[in-house]
């Protein structure tokens, strides 16, 4: 105590003065092997999910059979300095706010963009992301160190295969989206084609935030030295994404679980008007 240090009086005396007990001026806290272990766990699932705050590793933690709540997960997620960074907000762009309408069921709407990024010998690639708007899934993510309309065509071909096509898709003014392919393939599978305004990223909110997760995620923890490698490693995000990534507008479901139980109750709906 800073009054023991500057005086000759006691210490009994000087917590007289302070108002405070002894016993909680000597008292050292004591460290609970179970929180040392959940501490340990978070901070090594927070080294695997750099991008990942509390309250999905929390969920991450759920999922490992782990009992704690969030305000515990908290105490000892801020204790370990986990705390995320803010990213920095973009200055100097002026964008027009636009609600977008969440839709009712996979298969409606599909955004689609593209993400850039750079082999280690500095030559270009782009990311075709492809992400359905409902339940979150990432479609498909196509790295190429070049990719026409056509080429979407095919990859969009590809997906519906699996998945059937979508009734819309909504994209950029890039060339790849607005030229004749794209626009020819859409009028024969009967897929309406949304553009946004130019200038206006937030009209396509859904992909732009899908982009921000890959990028942080994918491309920035990994420095890819041939296409092969990068189609490999991002395949692999991917699968992780949509199978083991719990996301928050899901009710810290994965997108894959989400999509999952939407058909179920789709199915049993059905089933339930057939026997009426």
């Amino acid at each position: 105590m800073a009054m023991r240090e500057q005086t000759t009086i006691s210490e009994r005396r000087a917590c007289q003065l302070a108002r405070l007990s002894r016993t909680v001026l000597h008292y050292a806290p004591k460290v609970e092997p179970e929180n040392e272990q959940l501490q340990a766990r978070l901070v090594e699932l927070a080294g695997e999910r750099r991008r990942f705050g509390y309250r999905r590793l929390h969920a991450l933690m759920r999922r490992e059979g782990v009992e704690a709540n969030h305000k515990r997960i908290y105490r000892l997620y801020s204790d370990a300095g986990l705390t995320v960074r803010r990213r920095k907000k973009r200055h100097g762009v002026a964008v027009e706010r636009q609600a977008l309408e969440l839709p009712s069921g996979p298969n409606e709407v599909w955004s689609m963009d593209f993400v850039s990024d750079a082999l280690a010998n500095g030559r270009r690639i782009k990311v075709l992301t492809i992400v359905d708007d409902f339940s979150k899934e990432a479609v498909d993510l196509v790295a190429d160190f070049g990719i026409s309309g056509h080429y979407v065509t095919r990859v969009l071909d590809q997906a519906a295969r699996f998945r059937g096509y979508p009734k819309a898709i909504r994209t950029d003014q890039g060339p790849e989206f607005t030229g004749s392919a794209l626009d020819q393939w859409a009028y024969r599978h009967g897929v309406q084609l949304k553009l946004i305004q130019a200038g206006k990223p937030t009209q396509n909110a859904f992909i732009e935030s899908f982009n921000g997760r890959f990028r942080d995620e994918c491309l920035n923890d990994h420095w890819f030295t041939t296409l092969p490698e990068a189609r490999t490693l991002i395949s692999a995000w991917r699968r992780d994404y949509n199978q083991h990534r719990p996301h928050s507008a899901l009710g810290y479901q994965t997108p894959a679980e989400f999509a999952a139980r939407h058909r179920s109750i789709d199915s049993d709906e059905t089933t339930g008007n057939e026997c009426l």
